[in-house]
């Protein structure tokens, strides 16, 4: 029950105002004069002003709402170094058994920062704070209790970014007079060119040690082409170190700090920096010859790639031209054959002849340099031929014969024929999973072509068939580089959707791009990637079987995995790792061609959380005072005593109604809020109607009396 008095005046305000200061002159005046019964006349007038206050009594009945704290416990990974897991569970433990004794008080746990490779980096107590006080009515809200190391990263400004009115309250794991070294990157690339190097400018920190017993650091260094080095720096200095870029795709460096005795951690002695091999715009020649319906396909396939330098020339001497007219006047523009063919070759990485005849306009000189351009410098060629291959003037006939996986029959098929993924095409990484190829064995869903040239292969690998089951489209390396024929020119069918088309783009960019080396294109090939602890191999390979992979640990060991068939041409496996670092892989390669290796970096990356892992009370301190709040170290065995697991020196939990100030030595304080819901209220007239008229006559009577006297 609740009891208070509602004064609800039976006229407006103002008048009930006026009139209160109407009676206290009366009064006055009366008791200046000293009239005669003065004090008799002040009482009839309290009365009627009493009864135009109409005071009435208020009852309530009241049901108490509980209190609610809410405790945030950091379990950032900077919280799973030296005893702080101990110590924070010991915290928690202590704090429960006390907060549990305050009646009428609610706890809520709040996790916050757990590792888990999403979500934003660092420690973020006051983001998770916030999500917990969505469901928690402010004039309920006692107070809130960190458990951290101090090293917060979303720490508010000021109060108002609170959003309550509260205590903050921080109890710290840790001691005041830690010390670490970690490794902090100044300066580090995000992508590089392929073959060139970048800098990483980096330095070596050390936070909490008064009195260093050595300025100079050894740090190691782990490349994935390279075999490991070492090299010493001071600390605060800073060092700069080239990354290459061997290849393509993610590219890694893992430097490593020698730890010292009485460090905190070694957790954050290793950094590893990753970047994106970029290759430069790959530069691609392609002679067209006799006109046909597709012959903007290859061109207008190549001009959308952003990645891709087009030359593009066309020649247009048909047999039938027999006008006399030289061959150097049939352009506008010269075709500069020599600086092509002869000076230039090697600057291109791909050249493709569509549909080109030999007639004599390209000395056979030219065609010989195109074969050492791919035997000898690794460049690469592809021939799209149509009937052109089979004839007289085929570039069989020229010096390319020698890299050529092929022979024409001459015999040109003529016929309706579906493409068709088969044998190794199945499992190379061109003609894979092209979209429409059906199952092994079934019909394609895409459009048919009408015209094959005969052919015979001698090298190479057949990935598609055409017409009676002959080869139609072929791989070869060949030397140092690498040769694709087509034997077919009705590809454009597919890019004008006859018959509900095909999916020209994806094969032909996977031709073109495979021939140009580019790793995800490689039909033998080790990936290894990792999540957490645990790391991810992937084995790409034409052959039946794979061996097993080795896996070199950054302390040195060296183990053995197995991998278990996924899909045609693909073997897979995982396998749990036991420390963070970077791990690298080797297979052996087919057929003796040396090794297939990979890299990858094990262990949660939060750059921000390890950058400083010491514990301190600088961050919270400003925000939690302002509060009302107190920072509090909790340590056993008192303020000399070492950390213990079982026994922490948890405050005093106290709650208090209206303070101001709710922390002190050995306590802190939550407030009492004393909120409730209002179940009923009753209301009771105290001076009205007969009571107020038998008070005003009593008093009149008793003036009147007074004053015959």
């Amino acid at each position: 029950m609740n009891w208070s008095i509602d004064i609800q005046p039976m006229i407006s305000g103002p008048l009930f105002w006026a009139a209160i200061a109407v009676a206290a002159v009366l009064v006055t005046v009366l008791l200046l004069r000293r009239t005669r019964g003065s004090v008799l006349r002040g009482l009839s007038l309290l009365a009627v002003i009493a009864a135009l206050a109409n005071p009435t009594l208020r009852q309530e009945e009241r049901e108490s709402l509980s209190n609610i704290a809410i405790v945030v416990t950091d379990e950032s990974t900077s919280q799973t170094i030296a005893d702080r897991p101990g110590q924070a569970a010991a915290i928690r433990t202590d704090l429960e058994a006390r907060l549990g004794k305050i009646p009428n008080l609610e706890v809520k746990w709040v996790a916050s920062s757990r590792p888990t490779g999403e979500g934003a980096s660092g420690t973020n107590l006051f983001a998770d704070l916030n999500r917990a006080l969505a469901n928690v009515p402010p004039d309920r809200l006692a107070g809130v209790i960190t458990i951290t190391d101090g090293q917060v990263h979303d720490v508010p400004q000021g109060v108002a970014g609170l959003g309550f009115d509260a205590p903050v309250h921080t109890l710290l794991t840790g001691r005041p007079d830690e010390f670490d070294r970690r490794i902090e990157i100044l300066k580090g690339p995000k992508f590089g060119i392929v073959g060139q190097t970048r800098e990483i400018e980096l330095a070596v920190r050390e936070t909490g040690r008064r009195g260093r017993s050595a300025d100079t650091v050894t740090l190691r260094v782990r490349r994935e082409d390279a075999a490991d080095e070492t090299l010493r720096a001071r600390i605060d200095e800073t060092v700069r170190l080239p990354m290459r870029f061997p290849h393509a795709g993610t590219n890694i460096v893992e430097i490593e700090l020698e730890p010292v005795d009485g460090e905190l951690t070694g957790a954050n002695n290793r950094v590893v920096v990753a970047a994106e091999g970029v290759r430069e715009n790959l530069r691609v020649l392609l002679v067209s010859g006799e006109p046909h319906a597709g012959e903007r396909t290859w061109r207008n396939l190549l001009k959308s790639d952003a990645a891709v330098d087009l030359v593009h020339f066309t020649i247009l001497r048909p047999p039938e031209k027999q006008d006399g007219t030289p061959i150097h006047q049939l352009s506008l523009i010269a075709f500069p054959t020599r600086e092509l063919f002869s000076e230039k070759i090697k600057d291109f990485d791909l050249i493709i002849f569509d549909r080109y005849q030999h007639r004599g306009i390209l000395p056979l000189l030219y065609y010989d340099n195109i074969a050492r351009y791919v035997e000898r410098h690794g460049g690469a060629l592809l021939v799209a031929a149509g009937d052109d291959l089979a004839g007289r003037s085929s570039l069989y006939r020229t010096p390319l014969r020698s890299v050529l996986p092929v022979v024409p029959s001459g015999r040109v098929i003529e016929q309706p024929f579906k493409a068709a993924v088969a044998g190794d095409g199945l499992r190379h990484p061109v003609t894979r999973g092209l979209p429409g190829a059906g199952a092994p064995g079934g019909e394609a869903t895409w459009g048919r072509w009408f015209r094959q040239v005969e052919v015979e292969t001698r090298r190479g690998r057949t990935l598609m068939t055409g017409a009676e089951q002959k080869p139609l489209l072929v791989l070869d390396r060949m030397g140092k580089g690498r040769v694709a024929l087509m034997t077919s020119d009705h590809a454009w069918l597919w890019a004008r959707g006859y018959e509900g088309g095909g999916p020209h783009t994806d094969l032909l960019r996977r031709i073109s791009h495979w021939l140009m080396k580019e790793p995800d294109l490689e039909e033998e090939r080790l990936i290894a990637s990792a999540r957490g602890l645990r790391l991810s191999v992937e084995r790409r390979s034409m052959e039946r079987t794979v061996p097993e992979v080795t896996v070199s640990a950054p302390g040195g060991e060296v183990t053995t995995l197995s991998l278990d068939p996924s899909s045609d041409g693909i073997w897979r496996s995982s396998v749990e790792v036991k420390a963070p670092g970077l791990y690298k892989l080797e297979t052996p390669a087919p057929d003796g061609q040396g090794k297939l290796t990979a890299v990858a970096h094990a262990g949660v990356e939060d750059a921000r959380e390890m950058s400083e892992v010491t514990a301190t009370d600088l961050r919270m301190r400003p925000l939690v005072e302002a509060t009302g709040g107190g920072v509090f170290w909790t340590r056993s065995g008192g303020l000399l005593g070492a950390v213990s697991a079982t026994a922490v020196d948890v405050p005093r939990v106290s709650m208090l109604t209206s303070a101001r100030v709710l922390a002190g030595s050995g306590w802190l304080g939550l407030k009492d809020r004393e909120a409730h819901v209002t179940r009923g209220v009753s209301l009771t007239p105290m001076f009205s109607g007969l009571m107020a008229l038998a008070a005003l006559l009593a008093f009149i009577t008793l003036a009147w009396w007074r004053e015959g006297r």
